[in-house]
């Protein structure tokens, strides 16, 4: 139902969302299951968020993988090894949330199974004791497709364009949230905005004035609704935790034939049996397509003397202390990994890779050469290379000569970039408790607000592969199927 209020239009459900990605649409889906009328409100164009610019892995006991590999394991033993991720930081971990990641994703992955999406694996990744990885088929645009369509076919109203800027409050109580020109009621309503990696403000009041200028891999990721929550005096937790600042190559242009793949079951289907049955140097070629893409460079290449320049051919610092720190200092925001022939035999098989997708495979030199040219440049010579890359050959030459690291000497010399550096994802969510009802600095809910995914992650750790996507919707279905049974009343409609 729509009204008209002065200049701004009021439209009026149950349940309203706040964010398109995986978490979003688990909780507009199960919110819907429950019988009530739900909105789902995305600022970007599509759909998709951090979940569609994600590897895509997610990491659950108990699949039907696990079973059909004969892995016996159980959600007590994936909740006592993940603080073996967190390290020292185990501490800070939320054991509470943690219990329930674990307990609620066997279920959770099978309602993704329902869902129409399909996963290899699984893979191992220690310290996980079992192999516990699954790895989506054919990309992360699997998640959203087949979840959208779910979603639609419920009858969840969903609106792109619709950037939020505030929550509305009555009488204590949030009561929906307002657009620039719409406000959009409902008795609950859900954050699942995603985090802050590309806020600049919120990095530089968690983390620090340098890691504010590093971006995010995703540019959306502003940290909207952890700010209109704070508006509000809910509170963030772990705002200082995040992966990154970290070296990633630069995108394709275009992407890659694999990210282009639809997120078809059929083709799923058949890519599941290819993984098991197709040997794998016929596969390598498919998957170095995928492997080669925006991944991360080993550190192991600076630790084997391989050297780090802007643009202008200049090192500008230590590259084993932490230079992604410095990179957005430098021209243009990017650098240069530089290797001469020695370093780029030793980087071209096991145990040397350039870049790696866990469980997946491993890329060398001779796999960016044929799948990269566009981050990959060669030449005879330093001078040579220099020109290759609009560099002033002196200041190159000299950059690489004076390294006290290792010296350069034998041609042809390869240059690795541009690298760029980015945070992959944010640890600072804002607290809730065990219903995703977000809360106040005395820990009591804020009445009709709730939270899941980043934005709900209230100090839960999730290092590790698969571990973010896993509660994402095991967050967003509990936050839908919560906010959707509350007894707060609908008579804030």
């Amino acid at each position: 139902m729509e009204t008209i209020l002065g200049q701004q239009a009021k439209e009026v459900f149950d349940v309203v969302v706040v964010g398109g990605g995986g978490a979003g649409l688990a909780a507009a889906i199960e919110a819907r299951a429950a019988g009530r009328s739900v909105v789902l409100l995305e600022k970007n164009d599509k759909l998709g968020g951090s979940t569609s610019w994600s590897i895509g892995s997610i990491t659950s006991t108990g699949t039907p993988h696990q079973l059909r590999r004969g892995i016996s394991d159980n959600p007590a033993d994936h909740w006592a090894d993940m603080p073996g991720f967190a390290g020292e930081l185990a501490p800070r971990d939320n054991d509470e949330l943690r219990r329930i990641l674990c307990d609620e994703i066997p279920a959770t992955f099978q309602w993704l199974l329902d869902s129409g999406i399909r996963f290899m694996g699984p893979m191992p990744e220690p310290p996980h004791r079992q192999p516990r990885m699954h790895n989506v088929l054919p990309n992360s645009h699997s998640y959203i497709y087949h979840l959208e369509r779910r979603a639609r076919r419920a009858g969840v109203e969903i609106r792109t364009g619709e950037r939020i800027s505030a929550l509305e409050v009555h009488s204590g109580k949030v009561t929906g949230v307002k657009s620039e020109n719409r406000l959009f009621k409902g008795w609950a309503t859900i954050l699942t905005t995603g985090d802050f990696t590309n806020s600049p403000e919120l990095k530089a009041r968690f983390m620090g004035p340098q890691e504010a200028k590093v971006e995010g891999v995703n540019l959306t990721a502003t940290g909207d609704g952890q700010r209109m929550a704070e508006a509000l005096g809910a509170r963030i937790l772990n705002g200082d935790l995040a992966l990154g600042p970290e070296l990633r190559f630069i995108a394709p242009g275009k992407e890659t034939l694999v990210r282009r793949l639809p997120p078809w079951r059929a083709l799923a289907l058949f890519m599941e049996w290819a993984m098991n049955h197709v040997p794998a140097a016929i596969l390598r070629p498919f998957l170095m397509q995928f492997l080669t893409t925006a991944l991360a460079p080993s550190p192991a290449l600076f630790e084997a003397g391989a050297l780090l320049v802007n643009q202008r051919g200049e090192r500008f610092g230590d590259e084993l202390d932490r230079p992604a720190w410095r990179v957005p200092e430098q021209p243009g925001k990017v650098a240069y990994i530089i290797l001469d022939q020695a370093l780029a035999a030793r980087f071209s098989a096991w145990p040397d890779f350039i870049s790696t997708a866990p469980g997946v495979a491993y890329a060398y030199i001779p796999d960016y050469r044929r799948n990269r040219p566009d981050v990959y440049t060669q030449a005879a010579s330093l001078k040579a290379l220099a020109g290759r890359l609009g560099m002033q050959p002196e200041a190159f030459e000299e950059s690489v000569h004076a390294s006290p690291r290792r010296k350069f000497a034998t041609g042809p010399f390869i240059a690795l970039g541009p690298v760029r550096s980015v945070f992959v994802h944010a640890e600072g969510g804002l607290a809730v408790d065990a219903q995703h009802r977000v809360l106040a600095a005395d820990d009591r809910p804020i009445p009709g607000l709730y939270a899941a995914g980043a934005t709900g992650q209230g100090g839960l750790l999730l290092k590790g592969h698969g571990h973010h996507l896993a509660w994402a919707f095991v967050s967003g279905r509990r936050a839908g199927r919560f906010a959707a049974t509350s007894n707060e009343g609908a008579e804030t409609k």
